[in-house]
């Protein structure tokens, strides 16, 4: 039992970690495209360094898909055991009563993100990947932004992006402190790791939904 319980909270602390590698990973993906909203000179310099550095490319972009892959199969896992646990420890569990709608459909709103990001990946990383590797077209620092507005012409991308976005704000409202609070964080810092979390939660997300109407209604 001992065993159990030490390698649940084993992966509860991974998948905390994964997470918050995503957090950062996320907030980094933001600002430069929020730059597209700015000055679309200054987004194609530093989307093309962050589409030809050796150590983004070789190095952060791997670690990166392994953190989405690990983040997502990890909570999967700890779903299903914790659905076994409820069934054999509480036979009256009232899931409304212990716990918040956020909690009780975190599976739910990740497979929507993960969908989201499987689109993201085939509107943005595989033509990347076929333009740089497969065409071997030389490289044109100008393209980036072009690229971007180019996918925010179609109002039913858009529409899922906003939806996307949406759901990743319920998601962060409760994963971003329950992995501070996975690596025993939070009970000291409760308070304002609510109120960043918050933050976060509502404002990137809601950032990312102002870039796509931002470019679809201008362009």
């Amino acid at each position: 039992m001992s065993g159990m319980l030490n390698s649940t909270i084993a992966r509860k602390v991974a998948m905390s970690l994964s997470a918050l590698f995503l957090l950062i990973f996320l907030l980094q993906h933001f600002i430069i495209n929020f730059t597209s909203v700015i000055s679309e000179s200054t987004f194609n310099e530093l989307s093309h360094f962050m589409g030809t550095n050796v150590l983004v490319q070789f190095l952060m972009q791997p670690i990166l898909i392994f953190a989405v892959v690990f983040h997502f199969v990890m909570g999967f896992v700890l779903e299903i055991k914790n659905k076994k646990a409820r069934d054999i420890s509480y036979v009256s569990y009232n899931g409304n009563a212990n716990s918040s709608w956020m909690s009780r459909n975190m599976i739910y709103s990740g497979l929507v993100i993960l969908a989201f990001l499987a689109l993201h990946f085939i509107d943005f990383w595989l033509p990347e990947m076929n333009y740089k590797y497969v065409q071997f077209n030389p490289e044109d620092p100008t393209r980036y932004y072009h690229e971007l507005v180019e996918k925010f012409h179609n109002p039913i991308r858009v529409g899922a992006y906003v939806i996307a976005f949406v759901l990743l704000a319920l998601h962060l409202l409760h994963g971003f402190q329950s992995a501070f609070q996975s690596i025993g964080v939070s009970n000291k810092f409760n308070s304002t790791l609510k109120a960043i979390g918050k933050f976060y939660a509502i404002f990137i997300p809601l950032g990312f939904i102002f870039i796509a109407l931002f470019h679809f209604f201008n362009h």
